[in-house]
């Protein structure tokens, strides 16, 4: 163990969110993570942690931080995002990268969603640093989970970690969650041939194809969801939403190219890549014509919908520590890509989404001992 002295839990907390790591598809906003995984580096390393620092490829300024403690396969994963969303800076009461402690709740960008997980993860592995473990405890600390997801898939790639056990301490307000739905994001282009208004012969509307599209999609959301549903979702039906649209210049020309972009949220037992095949098909028999080119592609890699087993040992573990039945929500984790290296899975955390993305984003100080509590009982039952 290293003669450094561990921070407190609160100066933990105040270090990370000093510690901006913003995540964001625009490139003017997005930052890197690293200053975020050297701090737990250096403070897991305190404990008598092994730290691996997994630089992401093509992203020098990101990384994943793999910390075990204890030796062999198996065991149980502590798991989290390093990254945050971007912030309404003039809607914040405080610095959102200073932390403030008002009103038994501690203030900060992050302290949520959820880089205050961390410091809880940490003060629960203190009271095991110097037990022998049976299993290794792990706790795996990714990148870019608000965008890309790039760090998890990045480990899906490595196959690492290598365990049997992991809690993800996203936001649940302490329930443990062992389901959530997908999530797809798609965009459809459609190109047409612009001409004069006044005679359609001269053209091809790329918009009123596009109205046919946006039928048959709408149709085929209604064919799911008389297809798919599941009771133990608040909303029981996978959803689709068509989110923005843009096409055409004039009113006196025939639009040319228009585009929409809309997104799926897929329950447990329906892939992504069969739904894709599926809205492909439906469109190309719908649209068509000599002078109208149809073309789909993804946004985003997408997630997964994820299910854990009801009878699983980790629900069951989860259930007892937290006194609650497992559950579902309708946000998307890295649960599937730990579940894809060979891990039950859930998640469970001391936030609230509600506070998630949030101005004056804050986690209640009345919810720092359960947690440390319930993560103290994983590592028991789990590691020891």
């Amino acid at each position: 163990m290293s003669t450094r002295t561990l921070p407190t839990l609160q100066s933990q907390l105040q270090q990370l969110v000093a510690s901006p790591s913003v995540s964001a598809t625009n490139p003017k906003l997005d930052m890197g993570n690293r200053g975020v995984i050297d701090l737990l580096a250096v403070w897991l390393d305190t404990l008598g942690f092994r730290a691996e620092i997994m630089p992401i490829e093509s992203k020098p300024n990101k990384a994943n931080l793999i910390a075990t403690l204890g030796r062999g396969d198996g065991g149980l994963v502590l798991a989290g995002h390093t990254d945050t969303v971007p912030y309404d800076d003039d809607r914040w009461q405080s610095d959102p990268f200073k932390l403030s402690e008002r009103d038994n709740r501690f203030y900060g960008l992050g302290s949520t969603d959820m880089k205050g997980f961390f410091p809880l993860a940490i003060e629960a592995a203190k009271a095991f640093a110097d037990k022998p473990l049976r299993q290794p405890l792990i706790i795996l600390a990714t990148a870019d989970e608000e965008t890309s997801m790039s760090g998890a898939r990045a480990l899906v790639k490595a196959g690492i970690p290598k365990a049997r056990y992991a809690v993800i301490g996203e936001p649940t307000g302490l329930k443990p969650i062992r389901m959530h739905k997908g999530m797809m994001m798609e965009r459809l282009r459609i190109t047409g041939q612009a001409g004069h208004s006044s005679n359609p012969a001269y053209g091809a509307s790329a918009l009123e194809a596009m109205h046919t599209a946006m039928g048959e999609i709408l149709k085929l959301r209604g064919e799911w969801q008389q297809r798919y549903q599941n009771p133990g979702f608040e909303v029981q039906v996978p959803t689709l939403n068509l989110g923005c649209i843009h096409g055409g210049d004039n009113p006196n020309r025939i639009c040319g190219h228009t585009e929409l972009q809309f997104d799926l949220r897929p329950l447990p037992g329906m892939p992504m890549d069969e739904l894709r095949g599926e809205l492909h098909q439906r469109l190309s028999n719908a649209v068509g014509g000599e002078k109208i080119k149809l073309e789909m592609d993804s946004l985003i890699g997408g997630v997964d919908a994820f299910e854990e087993p009801a009878q699983s040992e980790l629900v069951k573990a989860a259930e007892k520590l937290t006194g609650h039945s497992a559950g579902s929500v309708a946000f998307a984790t890295e649960a599937p890509f730990l579940q894809k290296l060979g891990m039950q899975t859930i998640v469970l955390g001391p936030g609230d989404i509600d506070q998630a993305h949030q101005p004056d984003e804050y986690l209640g100080l009345d919810r720092i001992d359960p947690m440390v509590d319930i993560l103290k009982g994983m590592i028991g039952h789990f590691c020891l």
